[in-house]
Parts: C-alpha cells; sequence; structure tokens
C-alpha cells in the first residue's frame, strides 16, 4: 500500500475543492428546517450550482491538515476555503461547457497528470508508464479493509478531478490565445515607432503640497461608481477595536520571584518548610509538585537549554543550581541532574505489522500472529546474525527493506517512536531484540555504536509571571471607564479618546463573517466578535465589551460601519484609493486652471505652475516618460499634429501637456514569426488568473451562510 501511504502522509499536496466547517450547525436539521425553509445544508450557489455543508466540511478539513503541517493557526481559513470552492464550481462548469465529462476512463487516464502525481517516480515503471493497475488494486484493498482510509481517498479524488477539469480547460482555452499576423506587424510598428516630444508636466505631488484637497466621502463614492466591476463587495464590517492587555505588573513580578525563590531555597508549605528546590531527594517528582513547566527526562544539548544558562552548563558538576533568573515572562531555577555524552547507532530493522497498525494496509494478520512471527525471526537472528537478510522479505517497511534493512546513523534526537529509541540506548553493539511500537514488532539489530556530543538533563523549576487579581481587576476597571465614555459617541470620539489614553487601537475596516481572525487583534475572542458583529440586530454605534478566558484581557468593540453585498462602503476602501482620487481631483483643478488662463505655449504653462519644460523620447508599446509610465501621454503624442499644443492629459503621476517634434522609426531586429510567437506566449502566461477572475466578477454567485447563520442564532437564544 506504499502509494496510498504516500497519498495519506502529505495532504498538503491536495489543493482545489473546499469546506468550511460552521461548527455551530451541527444540530438537529431537521428541527431547522421547521424554523426556515431554506435548506441549512446548501451555503450558497455558483450560476445555480449548489454548494453544501457537506463540500464545505470535507475541503476545510483539508486545509487545516496542510495548516497543521505547515505549523500555521488551523482556525481562520473559513474565507479561503469558500473562495477555492467558488473557483472549482466556475472550473467545473466551463469542463462541461467544453463538452467534457468527468468519467471513471477519463479519470485514469489522465491521472498520471496531476501535480500529485506526475513528478514522483514511484507511481511509474522503469520504461516511465504510469502504474495505474497497481493503483487501483491498492484502492481496491483500502475499500474492503480500511473504511476511514477509503473514505479520505474519496476526498483526494474530488481534489484531484477539479485539478484535472482545470488542466483541461486552461489547456483549451489557452491554445486559443494567439496573436495575428496584422495584429503582431501593428504592435511591431508601436514598438519601433518614436516620437520625440517637449511637455511640462505638472507633477500631483508637488501640487498638492502647495494645494489642500480633502475628499470626500461623496468623491469617494463616485469613483467607486464608475469602477464598479473594481469595487464589488462583500458583507462586511467596519470596526473600531481597543485591546486591554492585562500584562503583569512591578507588584505582580516582585511576587513571582518572591514565591519562586521560596520554593528554591527557602521551602514548601506541603513539607513544613523542609523541603526546597535545593535538598530535594526527587527533582523530578518535586518539579512536577511546584512548577508551571513539566520536567523534561531528556538528555539535551546545551542549544536546546535556556539561554542564561547554555554557556554555563559544560563546567557545572551534577547537582549545581542556576538562578533565579529570567526568561522572557518567567522565572527559573534550573538544576543539572546528569549529563552524559549521546552515542550515534547504526542499526537495522524488520518490522512485522498487524491488521489496523499504521504500517499494517493489506495486511490480514492479527497482532498475536505477529508477535509470534516476530519472536521467531528474533530468537533465529539472535543465534544466528547473517540470516538477517533472509527475513527482509517479511518486513513491512519496504524502504529499509530494499536498503538491507538499515536505518543509518541515528542519535536520540532522531524522530523515533520512544520505544525504538529506548532500545538504540539501553543496548550494546551486536545485540538483537524484539521491540513492539505503534506500527508493529521491530527486530533489531545493532551494528555499530560510537560517542557523541555531550548531552544535559536539567530539571527546571519554573514559575510564570502573572498578572494578579488586582492587576486584572485595573484593566477591568479601565476597559469599562472606555467604553462608558464612548458609548452614543461617535467613531472619531472613540478614536480620539482611544490615543488620548494610549490605548492599543486597531480598525478592521472589511472584517468578513467567516475569516475568522480580525486584523491587528488575533486573540480566541475573534469569531465570537465576529459573530456579534454580523448579528441582523447590530447598528452603527453599537459598543460591546468582551473578555478573553484566561488572560484577565479586555476587549472594547464599535460597529463603525456594516456593508452588504454591492458596491463597497466609500470608508471601507479610503486607504486604497483616497491618493487615486485626490490626484483625480487635483487633475481637474489643474486642467481648469490651464484653459483659464487660454494657454498659448508650453513656456506659458510651465510659469503659471512654478514647472519646467522637459523633453522625452516615446513609444506607444514602452510608455516611459522620463521614467514614468505614462501611455496617455504616449498616445497622445502620436495623436496631435506636429509642433501643436495637446490638451492638457491626465496621467498617472501628473498633468501633461506636450508638443511633438518630429516622428522617426527605429527598425528593431527580429521578424513578424518571432514577435508573435514571444507576445503569444506572454498573453498565455496572463490569461489564466485573469480569466478566473472574470469568470467570478460575472458569476451567479449566492452565498447564504451568513443568513442561514443568524437565523440558526435566533433559534439558538
Amino acid at each position: 500500500m506504499a502509494i496510498l501511504g504516500q497519498i495519506r502522509s502529505k495532504p498538503w499536496l491536495l489543493m482545489g475543492v473546499i469546506a468550511l466547517a460552521l461548527l455551530a450547525f451541527l444540530v438537529n436539521p431537521d428541527s431547522i428546517d421547521k424554523v426556515f425553509g431554506k435548506n441549512p445544508d446548501v451555503l450558497g450557489k455558483v450560476n445555480g450550482e449548489k454548494i453544501t455543508r457537506e463540500e464545505f466540511n470535507d475541503q476545510l478539513f483539508v486545509l487545516q491538515q496542510q495548516a497543521e503541517q505547515q505549523g500555521r493557526p488551523k482556525n481562520g481559513l473559513e474565507e479561503q476555503a469558500w473562495q477555492l470552492l467558488v473557483q472549482s464550481k466556475l472550473i467545473k462548469q466551463q469542463f462541461e461547457k467544453l463538452g467534457f465529462e468527468m468519467t471513471d476512463d477519463y479519470f485514469w487516464n489522465q491521472i498520471q497528470y496531476d501535480q500529485m502525481f506526475a513528478q514522483n517516480q514511484q507511481f511509474f515503471d522503469e520504461k516511465g508508464n504510469f502504474k495505474t493497475q497497481d493503483l487501483k488494486k491498492e484502492i481496491e484493498t483500502l475499500q474492503n479493509t480500511n473504511p476511514q482510509g477509503y473514505a479520505q481517498w474519496l476526498k483526494t479524488r474530488k481534489s484531484i478531478e477539479y485539478r484535472l477539469m482545470a488542466r483541461q480547460v486552461f489547456t483549451n482555452i489557452s491554445a486559443g490565445i494567439t496573436t495575428g499576423k496584422k495584429e503582431a506587424e501593428e504592435l511591431m510598428k508601436e514598438r519601433d515607432q518614436l516620437a520625440d516630444i517637449d511637455f511640462v508636466k505638472v507633477d500631483y505631488a508637488a501640487y498638492l503640497q502647495k494645494t489642500k484637497i480633502n475628499v470626500t466621502t461623496e468623491d469617494l463614492a463616485n469613483y467607486i461608481k464608475q469602477h464598479p466591476v473594481m469595487f464589488k463587495a462583500e458583507p462586511s464590517r467596519n470596526l473600531g477595536i481597543v485591546f486591554f492587555p492585562s500584562k503583569p505588573s512591578a507588584a505582580d513580578d516582585a511576587a513571582s520571584l518572591k514565591e519562586i525563590t521560596k520554593l528554591y531555597s527557602g521551602g514548601t508549605d506541603a513539607s513544613g518548610g523542609v523541603e526546597n528546590f535545593q535538598n530535594t531527594k526527587n527533582d523530578s517528582m518535586f518539579v512536577m509538585a511546584n512548577s508551571d513547566s513539566p520536567f523534561n527526562p531528556q538528555y539535551v544539548k546545551p542549544t536546546q537549554l535556556p539561554a542564561t544558562i547554555q554557556g554555563q552548563i559544560a563546567t557545572a558538576a551534577v547537582g549545581q543550581t542556576f538562578g533565579p533568573y529570567k526568561e522572557q515572562n518567567f522565572y527559573v531555577v534550573s538544576k543539572l541532574v546528569g549529563k552524559k555524552t549521546s552515542d550515534s547507532t547504526l542499526s537495522r530493522h524488520i518490522l512485522i505489522a498487524f491488521k489496523g497498525s499504521p504500517a499494517g494496509e493489506g495486511v490480514a494478520r492479527s497482532k498475536e500472529q505477529a508477535k509470534k512471527l516476530a519472536d521467531s525471526i528474533g530468537a533465529i537472528v539472535k543465534a544466528t546474525p547473517a540470516k538477517f537478510t533472509e527475513f527482509l522479505k517479511l518486513s513491512n517497511d519496504p524502504n529499509s527493506a530494499a536498503q538491507g534493512g538499515s536505518l543509518g546513523w541515528t542519535t536520540p534526537e532522531t524522530p523515533f517512536v520512544p520505544e525504538f529509541l529506548t532500545y538504540l540506548a539501553n543496548n550494546p553493539k551486536g545485540a538483537t531484540g524484539v521491540v513492539e511500537t505503534q506500527f508493529g514488532y521491530h527486530i533489531i539489530n545493532i551494528e555499530d555504536k560510537k560517542s557523541g556530543s555531550m548531552g544535559y538533563k536539567v530539571a527546571n523549576l519554573v514559575k510564570e509571571i502573572k498578572p494578579s487579581d488586582a492587576t486584572e481587576a485595573e484593566t477591568d476597571k479601565n476597559a469599562r471607564k472606555f467604553i462608558q465614555q464612548v458609548q452614543g459617541k461617535s467613531f472619531n470620539d472613540f478614536v480620539n479618546i482611544a490615543k488620548k489614553g494610549n490605548f492599543q487601537f486597531t480598525n478592521p475596516k472589511t472584517a468578513k463573517r467567516f475569516e475568522g481572525q480580525l486584523q491587528g487583534l488575533g486573540t480566541e475572542k475573534d469569531g465570537e466578535i465576529l459573530t456579534w458583529a454580523f448579528d441582523k440586530k447590530r447598528s452603527k454605534g453599537d459598543t460591546e465589551l468582551f473578555n478573553v478566558d484566561g488572560t484577565g484581557d479586555k476587549i472594547v468593540v464599535f460597529m463603525n460601519g456594516k456593508q452588504d453585498a454591492g458596491l463597497a462602503d466609500p470608508e471601507s476602501v479610503r486607504d486604497q484609493i483616497e491618493v487615486i482620487v485626490k490626484n483625480k481631483l487635483a487633475a481637474k483643478q489643474i486642467s481648469d486652471k490651464i484653459a483659464g488662463a487660454k494657454a498659448s505655449g508650453l513656456d506659458q504653462i510651465a510659469a503659471l505652475f512654478a514647472s519646467t519644460k522637459q523633453s522625452a523620447q516615446v513609444n506607444l508599446l514602452n510608455p516611459s516618460v522620463n521614467g514614468a509610465m505614462e501611455p496617455k501621454v504616449a498616445g497622445a503624442a502620436f495623436g496631435v499634429a506636429k509642433g501643436k499644443l495637446s490638451k492638457p492629459v491626465e496621467g498617472g503621476t501628473g498633468v501633461y501637456v506636450l508638443v511633438k517634434k518630429s516622428e522617426t522609426v527605429n527598425k528593431q531586429p527580429g521578424d513578424v514569426k518571432q514577435f508573435t510567437e514571444s507576445i503569444s506566449q506572454r498573453n498565455a502566461g496572463m490569461f489564466g488568473q485573469a480569466w478566473l477572475k472574470s469568470l467570478q466578477d460575472n458569476a451567479d454567485i449566492q452565498d447564504y451562510r451568513i443568513e442561514i447563520w443568524n437565523k440558526l442564532g435566533n433559534q439558538q437564544q
């Protein structure tokens, strides 16, 4: 079952179809149906095709597995799940419009081209043929012996199907991206044609330094209306958030130091003041009973110890203590309780797995049968080590069996299961024994040993510096005072009071219902805050106080705005477009001043704005004007008559007025065929994402998630 083992052991290879786990929905669907007509198991539609809750749940699980494997947070993936699922539906619809069908034959004919398989030689024989029948047999065995594993395969297959459909769709559509000879000739002409111009540029930044322009909400709204596709908005909330962390005070710090000092050199209350960390006869039990961090029985390298003692540990004697010292938000006392060299071990093994063990796919033998077989092999190999290789064919670890059973050189830090490492540590060179682990029974033979670096066993007595009840009460008092001050006030008042108090303020302007995390916050209360913000009873100006469980931290939230599906709320995108809109307003003022002055030449315009006359050479294909990309200026240069003053041109960096002095042709090397191919390749490379975005922008996407959530919430209240 090696092939499927590879698939299941690498969930991060899966992508595409998504699942959103709305855990709060896990109630009786029948009772929900009685409350409202919309099916709570259908969370949305893409061009009429349903997105089911089951699809969300499956795919979200995949994304969470991927995040866990990569050490990233598992929460906050719901919105990503939704977007990926929408895109997968759109791809499937295009696949079917092209006349294709995801049949079983199509799947097995195309699977070798999927990214999961194409680059992995394990799935191909020595002649380069894909081992389709081997994979089919493994899946059939999985279906008969491991229902849970087979269910995982079905989810994996669905992801593969979407990727195969995407590959087919992009291949077909990209093939149609061509550049005609006439088009190529015109583009080559634009590339080679040059215009020499004189111009005056009124730079926006320079103009705005002298002229104050305020961008109103109406100005922003007008710009958004002119570009509706760019500003299609999903439901979101504009929130003001003030975070009140309950940080330990100086008194709290002193209390923690006093507590650990008493445990270190005074005595515990439980012992009547007799036993302390210095004189205890049982370091591990003392740490377990009195420390905020558990005892670590492993021997570790100096680099794995607290930074404060790393440089001192090599010369320390067993029993020596260090501290109390401070590490981040903890006070620590360390005691060296043991040191020894860390042996490197060369070993080999034969694994006898049993049905139901992680390595037991396709294995029919019971655990008892596996133990009996392993003990038998172990006895033979122990008596005659040369016979070890005769039993490799029975090993359920094919990778090591192919290497003579060898696992190479290992150390105590090697990520093997504890039982295996214990055997290697406690037995000499030449030893053979049978060891049980979660994978089955291992016949282990130790081939060689050599001394390694020194390892240290250290008992760390740790006390976290925590905020006291008094500190938490003060934090609560400050938060409650603040919320009283801002209730009924404007958002500007909320911001000003927060800044005056030097509180931690953030303003997520487009918080989505299913993002899971709030920008600038990142607490376990983020999801609860989003639930509050999207309650249909919520209105602008509402405030709420949230307590972060177990920390004493407080959060005050202000509802600054509600964005329903449609065009974006102007203020929510101010940060993105204010500069653009301000430049446009400046461009109109500049153009009006030029028109009002009835300027007839560049010198007059330059004097009007205290600017200078400049020269440049431009063309249409690469419309750079003295380092700034200005396609409108290049277009004007070829559109105005020679020697004539152009109208003001609203460029990206300023307003230009120009006079064309001459046109020339600078023929560059290369024929039409080469140029056509290069343009086609460039366009094909840019096409995919733009095409998918266009599909999504123009699709009929219905998202019921918030509606269903709200109705379910009402039922639960």
